[in-house]
């Protein structure tokens, strides 16, 4: 995780998170106050344990005077009663944070992946999906042990240090300053070698890292892997990696062991000369045993809390970078759903491009499209074909509303698709894509994704037009079969097929078939196409195909090329135009 730097904005930023907390403020506040009578019972032990060590004795120490204890029988009972309290104390102060943390953070994990959904394409086309899987998972668990855990400990140390400190002086004025003498030298060691080891256990998780890609990448390809045999050059390359995680951990542990070594011995070193200065002073009777066991004790809760707030503002820095890299993806403007249809629903499914351009966001150089202008008739079928690269899925894209066009128009029903709801746009749409990645639960609910709430009778419908019902009750579950992960349990025809019947389910006003068979053999690419027939009928359709085989029977076919319509018309009407770019495509193909 990466630390930030403490600054103004960060923190003013890092505060933002607090508003998850403030519908929980009075427990939230509770907590603080059992957290505050925790950390002030702790605080009484090392002066009860020294005033029973000092024993019956009648003393006129200063602490004796102040809380009049009188025996070592009084004294046992208070340290009972201190310890039963901090018990209570610790509990309820662990169960009411526990409490308001988990809600908090289930509500920034819902208003971050509620939030992120709704970004648009633009935004995933520059981030990667480990990246923001990181963000809620890492960033968000960083939160909760802030929450859980770093809050109390820093309101902890600060009770200690400061109530810690004045008891000293309250004990022996003389005394504490020989114990504060140590203390500067220590925290300065601690800055520099904190700075250091920080510095090496960033390097650690970015090799890490570097070592998770690797898995991922693997796992991703694992049939590219499998196929080439390359499982000993995977892992050699896993094994490198991980060996230099493990040298650079090792350098970080060396350090580390160093610094705890030179905080003990430091500390120790700081004790010992207490005790022995202590010593000198009971001797002289200026301190009585009591006191100087109260104060040593108090010496070593004040030196391990100043030694424990180098970590605290580590894990606050950490804290920091996590809320930041949060508040990036929430300040990101998402796409609008109103929830109000401005152009009214779609009625006709009529599809016009007007002088239509566009480039990709991170490729803003390169003009994708080119002044392109079609007409699609409602319940036509207009197939796109053209090189690749020519721009065709980009047309796709640009009607489901993923981009707007760089220049020009894009109206459903001639109203601009600017006017309609986001939601009602895209509910009146269905994609079925070439590749297509199912959910790992079963088919029936794939199917269902098109409608939520479908009745069975519905879904069983609708797989029957997609020729999917007589695989799908081959299977022994029928509709309850899990595909598995993206669907791997399926065949690359039968994962076309449930597509198209979640289509089907969806009942669009305008469909769009990106490739939808390109990757299917001839038997598989027959059966599909019955089915993707049944699916266009009576629908506004746009067929970006390669083969051209399968668009024969389009009603009009426009063809792209380099961001331009070149050439619109019939089949038998493109292939009659001498040295046409559709004609030498299909020449190509019939060759091939």
């Amino acid at each position: 995780m990466e630390k930030k730097r403490i600054s103004k904005d960060g923190l003013k930023r890092a505060l933002r998170i607090f508003k998850y907390v403030l519908p929980y403020r009075l427990k939230f506040g509770l907590g603080l106050v059992f957290l505050l009578l925790s950390s002030l019972t702790f605080m009484s032990f090392p002066g009860l344990i020294g005033r029973l060590v000092g024993g019956d004795e009648v003393s006129d120490s200063a602490i004796d005077q102040f809380f009049n204890l009188q025996n070592i029988d009084q004294v046992a009972l208070l340290l009972i009663v201190a310890f039963s309290l901090q018990a209570v104390f610790s509990f309820m102060r662990i169960f009411l944070f526990a409490g308001v943390t988990e809600r908090a953070i289930a509500a920034i994990r819902q208003d971050t992946y509620g939030h992120l959904i709704q970004l648009p394409m633009s935004f995933f086309s520059k981030h990667r999906v480990g990246e923001l899987n990181s963000r809620i998972s890492n960033d968000i668990s960083q939160l909760q042990d802030t929450f859980m855990t770093t809050l109390a400990e820093m309101v902890r140390q600060v009770i200690t240090i400061l109530i810690g400190i004045s008891l000293l002086f309250f004990y022996s004025v003389e005394l504490t300053f020989v114990m504060l003498i140590s203390l500067p030298v220590m925290m300065i060691a601690a800055f520099f070698f904190g700075k250091f080891i920080r510095t090496l256990s960033k390097k650690t998780q970015s090799t890490l890292a570097d070592a998770q890609i690797v898995v991922d990448e693997t796992l991703q390809a694992i049939q590219s892997v499998k196929s080439y045999a390359n499982e000993s050059f995977e892992r050699s390359r896993y094994n490198i990696i991980t060996e230099e995680v493990r040298k650079v951990a090792m350098k970080g542990a060396k350090w580390r062991g160093a610094f705890a070594s030179f905080i003990i011995l430091g500390l120790f070193g700081a004790i010992v000369l207490v005790i022995w200065y202590g010593v000198k002073l009971k001797n002289a009777g200026e301190i009585g045993m009591d006191e100087l066991m109260s104060f040593i004790l108090y010496s070593v809760f004040v030196g391990g809390s100043i030694g424990g707030v180098a970590d605290i503002f580590g894990k606050v820095q950490k804290t920091i970078g996590a809320t930041e890299s949060l508040f990036d993806i929430m300040l990101e403007s998402p796409e609008e759903f109103s929830g109000a249809c401005k152009g009214g629903h779609i009625s006709a499914g009529k599809l016009s491009f007007e002088h239509v351009a566009f480039s990709y966001p991170s490729r803003a150089d390169k003009e994708v499209l080119r002044d392109v202008t079609m007409v699609v008739e409602p319940g036509e079928k207009v197939a796109i074909v053209g090189p690749s690269g020519a721009g065709k899925s980009t047309i796709a894209a640009l009607v489901l509303k993923f981009y707007d066009p760089t220049n020009g128009i894009i109206k459903i029903d001639d109203i601009p698709l600017g006017d309609y709801d986001l939601r009602s746009l895209r509910d009146s749409m269905a994609l079925v894509p070439q590749e297509i990645l199912l959910f790992g639960g079963s088919i029936k609910e794939n199917i269902a994704y098109g409608k939520p709430g479908a009745e069975d009778s519905e879904i069983e419908l609708a797989a029957k037009k997609a020729n999917a019902l007589d695989f799908i009750q081959s299977f022994p579950e029928g509709m309850d079969t899990l595909v598995g992960e993206r669907g791997i349990q399926l065949s690359g025809g039968q994962r076309q097929r449930i597509a198209i019947a979640r289509a089907i389910l969806k009942d669009p006003k305008i469909l769009i078939l990106d490739e939808a068979t390109s990757s299917l053999d001839a038997e598989n690419e027959r059966v599909v196409q019955l089915a993707l027939e049944s699916l266009m009928e009576g629908r506004t359709s746009i067929i970006i195909a390669h083969r051209l085989s399968t668009i024969r029977k389009a009603d009009k076919i426009a063809v792209l090329d380099q961001g331009v319509i070149r050439e619109s018309g019939t089949h038998d009407e493109l292939l009659e135009i001498e040295n046409g770019v559709y004609r030498n495509l299909s020449e190509l193909q019939v060759i091939g």
